[in-house]
């Protein structure tokens, strides 16, 4: 396939990546019409390389931040550069070396062909690049894995948390850039927007690379503030999808099976302290109502649940540029 006549874009945010930026830069492929790169207020000579490196290729272009707005904000700052210089397809690749410019093709084909919106980088289909991933990184990785997939809706995607993708531009203009996460949760912020576009989201096998480079996401920041943007979204895509843009057999379980679950807990826990308390047994109708509720309660949210594993995009939204 003749890559070069179509208008490809890739962002790069560049943070502390002075030891590796010139590398990026030198392996990305002709075929790339524009190179942007944004400085997100970086401390070190990454934005200085990069305007040395300027001068020889001018496809480089060179955006600053004054101020560290995170990797989300100084993406939406490439972003809306790539739309402005009229791109077909929007690259994200980091600065740091981790992802292989090689993949590229493998990475675009998808949205060229019209068999998905956004593409994105999955490290766990190759093994032998996955015995290279540190083993607390791994099951970290594996466990933000599937909470993101449940608050996404992106049941069909694996490693939805990995920073290596491509998207057409005709739906990232879609997208309100504005309220897309300006922290490390960005790759999720735009799976949930992607998710109520009916965007069909494509996994493409692209091992990681591991070198000398230190990642600015800290353990802190997953535990304690990841949990709480994951319940948030959850929330948020429940009740737009089933309940404002929609109303089906999913909205009516969810209605009945919630107020269930929560009324054989409630019900059931305080009975079960009244009567431990009083030092007697619980009669057999108050033991037998709580936990007929909670029984009924998980069948009904497991068809709920299988419904929304079913509920993915399946068809792009985007044509095929070929």
């Amino acid at each position: 396939m003749n890559f070069s006549k179509f208008k490809t874009a890739i962002v790069i945010p560049s943070y502390r990546t002075e030891s590796e930026i010139r590398q990026v830069l030198k392996g990305i492929p002709a075929f790339i019409r524009h190179i942007i790169v944004v400085d997100d207020a970086s401390p070190d000579a990454s934005a200085d390389l990069v305007s040395a490196a300027a001068k020889r290729d001018k496809r480089i272009i060179l955006l600053r931040h004054e101020k560290n707005q995170g990797v989300g904000g100084a993406m939406v700052t490439g972003f809306q550069k790539a739309l402005a210089l009229g791109a077909d397809i929007v690259i994200k690749l980091d600065g740091d070396g981790q992802m292989d410019p090689q993949y590229i093709p493998a990475l675009i084909t998808p949205l060229i062909l019209g068999e998905a919106d956004y593409a994105k980088g999955n490290r766990f289909r190759n093994f032998d690049s996955l015995k290279q991933m540190p083993f607390v990184r791994r099951v970290g990785n594996l466990g933000l894995s599937f909470l993101t997939k449940a608050a996404t809706g992106y049941w069909n995607i694996f490693d939805p948390t990995n920073g290596y993708f491509a998207i057409r531009a005709e739906v990232l203009a879609q997208l309100p850039l504005e309220h897309i996460d300006k922290g490390y949760y960005f790759e999720t912020s735009m799976l949930s927007r992607l998710y109520l576009l009916d965007a069909v989201v494509q996994d493409v096998t692209i091992p990681a690379r591991y070198g000398r480079e230190v990642s600015n996401l800290s353990i802190r920041r997953v535990l304690f503030e990841f949990p709480f943007k994951l319940t948030r979204t959850l929330v948020k895509r429940i009740v737009l999808k089933y309940f404002i843009f929609d109303f089906s057999m999913m909205s009516i379980y969810l209605l009945t099976g919630i107020p269930l679950l929560l009324f054989g807990l409630i019900f059931g826990i305080t009975k079960w302290i009244q009567y431990a308390e009083l030092g007697i047994a619980a009669p057999t109708g108050t033991v037998i109502l709580p936990t007929l509720s909670v029984i009924l309660a998980i069948q009904i949210l497991l068809s709920a649940i299988e419904i929304d594993l079913n509920a993915a995009p399946r068809k792009a939204i985007s044509k095929t540029l070929v």
